[in-house]
């Protein structure tokens, strides 16, 4: 299918695909990094607050993803997840076709799953809210294409309680922010993204992930254009 998209710049920024975009958490961060960025899904996604075509990731991917500098993928976490599982809910592994599809347009990727995904994911990078200053612990892990090195930063200790799911966050504890969580506004404050609903939250990655990665990559492309 070709899917009629101007893939444009508007500047001097480097062009990121967000796959598998929902509500742009990732997205946010790669803006904030430095990259101009398209973001790509399967459903309409009106809260996207970039460019976006609705579309199927990995089939864009295939098509159009060589046009990009980078590319960032999300496949869908609920065939990984433990809460899906323990519902006996059932869901399509796309951790293996979307690593294809990337392979196949020679542009550097990084590929993020949640912690039931790591025996899929090829020497993932784990990234925690409490490495980044976020007050949220939500663990989420980064696989990598040959062309450039993602390095873990320190893992602090988890010190703040949890609060239980679905319960409201008492004081001096972390909520989890998954499934019928309480306190939307209160999640949107912590994660960085005032522009979601809960359906967005419960799926996202902190946009604090993505910038993380992006400066790393930016900041390693420019070290190895200087050599």
């Amino acid at each position: 299918m070709t899917h009629h998209l101007p893939i444009r710049r508007d500047g001097h920024r480097p062009l990121l695909l967000d796959a598998f975009c929902c509500q742009g958490g990732a997205a946010a961060g790669y803006v904030t990094a430095g990259f101009d960025v398209i973001g790509v899904d399967i459903n309409p996604q009106p809260r996207y607050p970039y460019r976006f075509v609705q579309a199927d990731a990995v089939a864009f991917i295939r098509e159009h993803g060589a046009a990009f500098d980078f590319i960032h993928a999300s496949p869908p976490c609920q065939h990984d997840s433990e809460c899906q599982r323990l519902r006996g809910n059932t869901h399509p592994d796309l951790i293996a076709p979307t690593r294809t599809a990337l392979e196949s347009t020679g542009r550097p990727w990084v590929v993020e799953n949640v912690a039931g995904a790591v025996p899929k994911l090829h020497t993932p990078v784990m990234l925690c809210g409490e490495m980044l200053g976020i007050e949220t612990y939500r663990h989420r892990y980064f696989e990598t294409s040959i062309h450039w090195t993602l390095t873990q930063p320190e893992h602090p200790a988890h010190v703040a309680p949890q609060a239980k799911m679905g319960r409201p966050i008492p004081p001096g504890h972390y909520g989890q922010f998954v499934g019928n969580f309480s306190g939307v506004d209160h999640a949107r404050r912590v994660m960085g993204v005032p522009w979601m609903n809960r359906d967005g939250i419960r799926e996202c990655i902190p946009p604090a992930y993505t910038q993380h990665i992006g400066k790393a990559y930016l900041t390693q492309t420019r070290v190895e254009g200087a050599a």
